[in-house]
């Protein structure tokens, strides 16, 4: 999937002379937390978010250093703290380092931009203008689409057990040598050893995400690497094979 796939537009945006009382009754009116800055010609020149409204003057939260502490803050990040705290235009508060994304972008980048620079939302930007915003809320919807999307059609026993192992294989972290399945009627059984309690887990999902799966039984046994002390899931028994 693509930004531009579930992005939200069109977009609430504030220019730079909008006073921080309106900016803040807009994020409430709204339910948002965030909201793009344009200029006149619709560039985006910053964006504005509840945390730089959370140092204030007016609630008694603005930043407070300890008097030998201030010799040592520079005295231009002393003039940003207070401005923020006091300034009445989102133009004197907003963020300036605009981080945008493209509509083409793929989603695993947009959460890969997230992560590595700790930001909830992003402006969309095609040919210079803005065209949409994308947030963390916008990939928890498309997810939640995913999950709730009619499962594949069925398939048979040896179908399922072909696709479990082939999935299997294709996982860096899968003990491919160790592990067995059987599938009877649509249940996957999981049979052999894990040296990680945390392979039992990634097992069961993967085999309950395949197509045509009904139930995931688990007769893994977990062998301590360093000891070689086997243990057996709590109540599993393997079903009897022989006739």
């Amino acid at each position: 999937m693509q930004v531009g796939d579930i992005m939200t537009q069109p977009v609430i945006t504030v220019g730079p002379q909008t006073t921080i009382a309106e900016a803040a009754q807009l994020m409430l009116q709204r339910h948002i937390s965030g909201l793009p800055v344009v200029d006149a010609a619709g560039a985006v020149v910053g964006i504005v978010t509840e945390g730089d409204l959370l140092r204030r003057a007016e609630t008694g939260t603005e930043r407070r250093h300890a008097r030998w502490l201030e010799f040592i803050i520079s005295p231009g990040r002393l003039a940003r703290e207070y401005a923020g705290a006091h300034a009445h235009r989102v133009g004197e508060v907003m963020s300036q380092e605009v981080i945008s994304v493209t509509p083409q972008d793929p989603l695993e980048a947009v959460v890969r931009l997230m992560e590595r620079r700790h930001i909830k939302r992003l402006p969309v930007i095609a040919a210079g203008r803005l065209v949409g915003i994308i947030s963390r809320a916008n990939l928890v919807r498309a997810l939640v689409e995913n999950l709730t999307r009619p499962a594949e059609e069925a398939a048979d026993d040896a179908a399922i057990r072909s696709r479990v192992l082939d999935e299997i294989a294709r996982q860096p972290w899968a003990p491919r040598a160790s592990v067995d399945i059987r599938v009877v009627d649509g249940v996957v059984e999981l049979y052999g050893t894990i040296t990680d309690d945390r392979e039992r887990t990634a097992l069961r999902v993967l085999a309950e995400n395949t197509p045509g799966v009904k139930r995931v039984d688990d007769y893994l046994v977990w062998v301590e690497p360093m000891s070689g002390y086997a243990i057996t899931p709590e109540g599993a028994e393997p079903p009897a094979t022989g006739a």
